[in-house]
This record gives C-alpha cells, sequence and structure tokens, in this order.
C-alpha cells in the first residue's frame, strides 16, 4: 500500500493533509516521493523558520547524540543551563522551564500563574483571562477556555477558571478582571485564527492594565517568537517585557521538538521539586539544538531578513488589490491572505498552488497563511509571489 492509503488506514484523522508525500527538504525546498521540487511557504506552522536541515544544526544534533541524549532530569546535564540561559538573555527574563511541545509550556503557563495567584496575591480561585479567537494548543485544559465549537465539541467536561473577552479591546480586559484575577493569557498576533494583529498599542496598554491590577500578563508566542514578526519576540514591537513568555516551535530549529516556559524569577522560584516536570523536557540533545537555533537566528541575521523581506511581499500583494483578496495582513514573514468566499476557496487555492510547486495551508477556511522559512531569498520570495497571483487570475 501507500504511504498515503496507509496513513489513512492506520492513522486517527485528525488532520486533513494536502495529497501530497513528503521525503525530503533543504532550505525553503522539500521534495515528493515522486521527485517533484515544491517551494514551502508553511515551514511546519513557523517551526522549520531556520530552513529545512539546516547544517549547523544537523551538525549539531550529530555532535550532541554521540555523547549524551536523555539521562532525565533525574540528572543534571552540560546543555540545559546554558541554554535556560541563552533564552533568558534574549527575553529579558530570569528563569525558565523547559518542556517539548507548544502545549505542554502553555500548561506550564496556566500551573505557574495559578500558584503565583495561591502563593503571592492570596486568590483561592485563581482566574485566567484569555481572548476570543485564541489557539493555545490541544490539551483538555487548553481547549476548555478555547472558543472554537471544533475544538471543544465532544469533549466535556472542560476546565474551569478561564474567562473569555473580545481580543484587540483593552476596555473588555479592564472591565474583566476581578479579584480573582491571576493572569491575562494572550497571543500577540493570532496565527491559528488567521493572522490576525490587534491595535497599535495593545499590548503596550495591556501590560499597563495588569501591572495597575497585579495580575501577570503571560504571552503565548509559540508562533509569533523568534524572528517570524521581524523581531526576535513579537512583544518588542511594543516596546514591553511581560511577565511569562511560552515558546515553542522554532526554539527547537525544525530539527527536535523543545518548548519552554520563560518568566520573572519572582514566578518561577515557587516551584519546589516534585511540583512539576517531564521525562524529556531539558534533555541535552534538544538544549544542545535549540542553542544553535538561537544562535543561527542572530548570526545569520534572521530576523532582520523576516522584517525586510515580509514588509516587500506585504506590499507587494496589497499593490494587486485583487478581487479576490478582502483582506491582506501581515508582520514579518507572516501573512494571511484572506480569500473572500463569494470569489474563492482558500483549501482550493492551496490545492492549486500546490499543483505549481507551492506549498501552503488554509486555515479557518477562508485564510490562507504565509509563513515561509526565515532563510527565503527575495528571489524565492518572488516566485512565490507570483505562484501566488496566477492561482489568484485563475480564480477569477
Amino acid at each position: 500500500m501507500k504511504p498515503i492509503e496507509l496513513e489513512e488506514m492506520y492513522g486517527a484523522h485528525i488532520y486533513h493533509p494536502l495529497p501530497i508525500v513528503l521525503v525530503r527538504g533543504k532550505g525553503v525546498w522539500v521534495w515528493d516521493d515522486q521527485g517533484k521540487q515544491y517551494l514551502d511557504l508553511l515551514s511546519a506552522y513557523s517551526a522549520v523558520s531556520h530552513g529545512h536541515c539546516h547544517p549547523r544544526l544537523v551538525q549539531a544534533l550529530q555532535t550532541q547524540s554521540e555523547k549524551l541524549c536523555i539521562p532525565s532530569r533525574a540528572f543534571y546535564n552540560d546543555q540545559l543551563g546554558p541554554f535556560l540561559k541563552k533564552v533568558c538573555d534574549l527575553a529579558g527574563l530570569e528563569m525558565a522551564i523547559p518542556m517539548n511541545s507548544g502545549s505542554e509550556a502553555v500548561e506550564t503557563a496556566i500551573k505557574s500563574a495559578r500558584l503565583w495567584g495561591h502563593r503571592v496575591k492570596g486568590v483561592a480561585s485563581p482566574e485566567i483571562i484569555v481572548v476570543e479567537g485564541n489557539f493555545h494548543g490541544r490539551t483538555t485544559t487548553v481547549i476548555s477556555f478555547s472558543s472554537e465549537p471544533k475544538y471543544t465539541n465532544g469533549f466535556a467536561p472542560l476546565t474551569p477558571g478561564f474567562k473569555i473577552i473580545p481580543y484587540g479591546d483593552v476596555n473588555a480586559l479592564e472591565k474583566a478582571i476581578t479579584p480573582n484575577t491571576c493572569a491575562f493569557l494572550v497571543e500577540p498576533i493570532q496565527g491559528e485564527a488567521g493572522v490576525i494583529i490587534p491595535p497599535e498599542g495593545y499590548l503596550r496598554k495591556a501590560a499597563e492594565i495588569c501591572k495597575q491590577h497585579n495580575i501577570l500578563l503571560i504571552l503565548d508566542e509559540v508562533q509569533s517568537g523568534l524572528g517570524r514578526t521581524g523581531k526576535m519576540f513579537a512583544f518588542q514591537h511594543e516596546g514591553i517585557v511581560p511577565d511569562g513568555l511560552i515558546l515553542g516551535k522554532a526554539l527547537g530549529g525544525g530539527i527536535l521538538p523543545i518548548s519552554a516556559f520563560v518568566a520573572k524569577k519572582e514566578i518561577l522560584s515557587l516551584f519546589k521539586p516534585g511540583m512539576h516536570g517531564s521525562t524529556f523536557g531539558g534533555n541535552p540533545l534538544a538544549c544542545a539544538v535549540a542553542i544553535e537555533a538561537l544562535t543561527v537566528l542572530q548570526e545569520e541575521n534572521l530576523v532582520e531578513n523576516s522584517r525586510n523581506l515580509g514588509d516587500y511581499m506585504l506590499h507587494k500583494v496589497r499593490s494587486w488589490n485583487h478581487p479576490v483578496l478582502s483582506d491582506v495582513r501581515g508582520k514579518g514573514l507572516w501573512l494571511g491572505l484572506q480569500v473572500d468566499p463569494r470569489k474563492g476557496n482558500a483549501r482550493k487555492m492551496c490545492e492549486a498552488l500546490m499543483k505549481k510547486g507551492v506549498l501552503a495551508k488554509e486555515t479557518h477556511e477562508t485564510v490562507i497563511r504565509i509563513a515561509p522559512p526565515l532563510v527565503i531569498t527575495k528571489q524565492e520570495l518572488e516566485r512565490a509571489a507570483d505562484t501566488i497571483e496566477a492561482v489568484l487570475n485563475e480564480m477569477t
């Protein structure tokens, strides 16, 4: 049987992939099992920001894999400390808890906020404010505060302790705060929702409100962090530093899963041995790759490339003023092309792009999300833009 047939037969149908079997990747390019080459504009939802199989990251993986891979946190290892220091220094925060997936890091942030609420603020039943359209992962607690029915239907009873408010509305935030509120958890830019960008100054004002009411501002930058928006972290566009920061995806350089909750010392110093942990979290193999991934972002100027080429791409697509697109949003190398459902279909457009050698993926049925590896060149981006424009023209 062929790979697609095997996956359809033995795998639970939790995804709706495009009908393509990928077998190899290099930089911004991937190849299928028929030898056809494609330009990757998805980069595994920003996990492959460094490009596929970046040679420095592959070398870091190979070198560490021959030394020590998984000893667990029952012992110290020589890679975890340097990793924690590097990620804390970059974020401007003081401590971190390493985990594996973005969802685990979000769960860690929730536990941290509740612990702080109990021990520092003295709240008996801590509550966390979140926003509509959020996407923070797939675990039971995380989906409990989703506003998307397809993420929650069939999975009750859901975890209590969350309050949902409109995204981008600081007045709604202030009104929602009660004596039980311990934190505000929010994405600086909503990726899964369709690259939704809040009004300018939103995070800055939210930070002021949180400080005024003695609640934690926790930012989920699993997708927006590490150069995706043209800054190392999206919160830097607003000139703030959050109380807690959630990282994942690109942290592992597209090689291995690794995530982290990075926060102020007053929050994470509340944890004592036995209160939290992970068998694989902080393993030296993933840490060695993550250290190199962060170093590559800096030394190869990938953040600047994201900012410059992102601005170019955004202006180029907007200049088309194409009738199929009702809106074009973006920051850095992260664009959301809003398809007018009366004139086009995002899924069909992604299928058409695939046939022309460009890979993208729809979200919420009406948005084409563009997030190429940050190593992409202007020439490669122009090729992508020309292909997108051709598909849009075919739709009309």
